[in-house]
């Protein structure tokens, strides 16, 4: 006899004032399901964010204003396919005018500190959401899983008067992110 268990969600977690966002996304680690909460729609006002810099201080979104942003979101600059994301964006920067680029980690600032000074990093910057609700805010804190707790793969890219252009979600957790969204959207 084959017994089912029933997965339940627990709603607390949920802004249940916008149920739009109880949508959730399924993401892979080598063929392990893991879950997100869904990014934020192409046409909504962003949220307000407070990261942490590699120094220390704080990063809003509100320091943005008048620019547009990329945020390269991912689990850990002490992966391959995360720490290749960065370098990548690193060496496009230049390719979007009036744009600034933050990847954005559950890493702390100190780690994300080496890895640019080791990688010549100079031209993004880095956010650590490890003392923030970016993660929930956004829809890319996985739920569950092998990397409960991290950020999923994702780009958002907003306007520089703070409105969501588009967001892409990696399906795969191992995929790099799709640059060529982001070219679209900006060139």
């Amino acid at each position: 006899m084959e017994v089912r268990h029933k997965q339940f969600i627990d709603l607390s977690r949920f802004d249940i004032e916008n149920t739009n966002r109880i949508i959730m996304k399924t993401v892979y680690l080598k063929g392990k399901e893991m879950h997100v909460n869904g990014l934020p729609e192409t046409g909504e006002k962003a949220k307000d964010f407070t990261l942490v810099g590699q120094d220390l201080s704080e990063i809003k979104l509100d320091s943005f204003r008048g620019q547009r942003l990329v945020l390269n979101i991912f689990p850990s600059l002490d992966t391959d396919v995360c720490a290749a994301s960065v370098r990548r964006f690193n060496a496009d920067a230049s390719k979007y005018p009036d744009t600034k680029i933050l990847c954005v980690s559950m890493d702390l600032p100190f780690a994300a500190s080496r890895f640019c000074t080791v990688n010549g990093i100079e031209n993004v910057s880095t956010g650590s959401g490890f003392r923030s609700r970016f993660g929930e805010d956004y829809g890319v804190k996985i739920e569950d899983g092998p990397m409960k707790g991290l950020f999923a793969r994702a780009l958002v890219v907003i306007d520089e008067n703070g409105t969501i252009l588009g967001t892409s979600l990696c399906e795969q957790i191992t995929d790099e992110p799709d640059y060529e969204f982001v070219k679209r959207l900006l060139c």
